[in-house]
């Protein structure tokens, strides 16, 4: 019917190509929940220029309406909670191409106070999506991933991750079954590596205007990734760090692992 809201729940493509063949292309949105639905309170609600107001405030209202909090974000590859995690996410694989055991990887984001480990996290979301969303942000803004060949083998396998009982982890009554590593430590600058990518894929989303302004992205990264509350979100962190010192070790790490860690032009605003 005319005043029906359309809505993709796609959760990485914008919504210009999937809009191509309607009358009215104003009428779609984005509603793209997380899983687990149940347990996740957060929805984006994706628009662009081309989106009808009164469609938008629609979708907003009804994501209130199921008792989710809804976060306008404008329709760019990943949005904002899946971009800033695939560079999270591809650390994670870096450091596991580089011989550190996938448990100690995890240890690390749980000892910063993150509520899973990346590891755990793209089990939980599921390996092949978390394939598709990587290859789309990745190829849409130019990152370089790093080995996906594991990753690979084991969606050709049919091993998803949590839903499929097997991913990176073998995973019984709900709980990933992790290797323990005695005696490992994992790299010093770990931690940061892992850190600072998502931080600085934030600092380039608030930029971009993929959403409105600071607090915004920092609810939406603490409700959509589970961001270690405590801090505050990732840009109240680095605040709190000193956006200078920030950016001194971006640029630190850039020098030891590479160009992905540029720090974004959005840090001098920021500052």
């Amino acid at each position: 019917k005319p005043e029906a809201l359309l809505a993709t729940n796609t959760s990485s493509i914008v919504l210009a190509p999937l809009a191509q063949g309607l009358a009215r292309p104003g009428r779609l949105v984005g509603l793209h929940f997380f899983n687990p639905v149940a347990q996740m309170p957060l929805v984006e609600v994706i628009h662009d220029a081309a989106t009808e107001p009164v469609a938008l405030q629609a979708a907003l209202a009804f994501a209130r309406r199921i008792d989710k909090l809804p976060l306008p974000c404008r329709s760019s590859a990943g949005f904002l909670v899946n971009r800033v995690l695939v560079p999270y996410l591809f650390e994670a694989m870096f450091a596991a191409s580089e011989g550190v055991p996938l448990s100690v990887i995890d240890q690390v984001a749980l000892d910063f106070g993150m509520p899973a480990g990346p590891v755990e996290l793209a089990d939980v979301v599921g390996l092949d999506v978390c394939s598709h969303v990587g290859h789309i942000v990745a190829a849409e803004l130019g990152r370089a991933p790093p080995d996906l060949s594991r990753l690979q083998e084991l969606i050709a396998a049919g091993k998803l991750g949590r839903k499929t009982g097997e991913g990176f982890y073998p995973w019984v009554d709900g709980k990933a079954v992790k290797a323990p590593a005695p005696g490992l430590s994992p790299p010093a600058d770990l931690a940061d590596r892992l850190v600072l990518a998502l931080l600085n894929e934030c600092v380039a989303c608030l930029r971009e205007g993929v959403v409105e302004d600071a607090d915004l992205l920092d609810a939406g990264v603490i409700f959509g990734t589970g961001f270690a509350p405590f801090r505050g979100g990732p840009l109240q962190y680095a605040r709190q760090r000193g956006i200078a010192a920030v950016v001194a070790r971006l640029r630190e790490l850039q020098a030891r692992h590479g160009t992905r860690f540029t720090p974004d032009p959005g840090w001098d605003r920021l500052a």
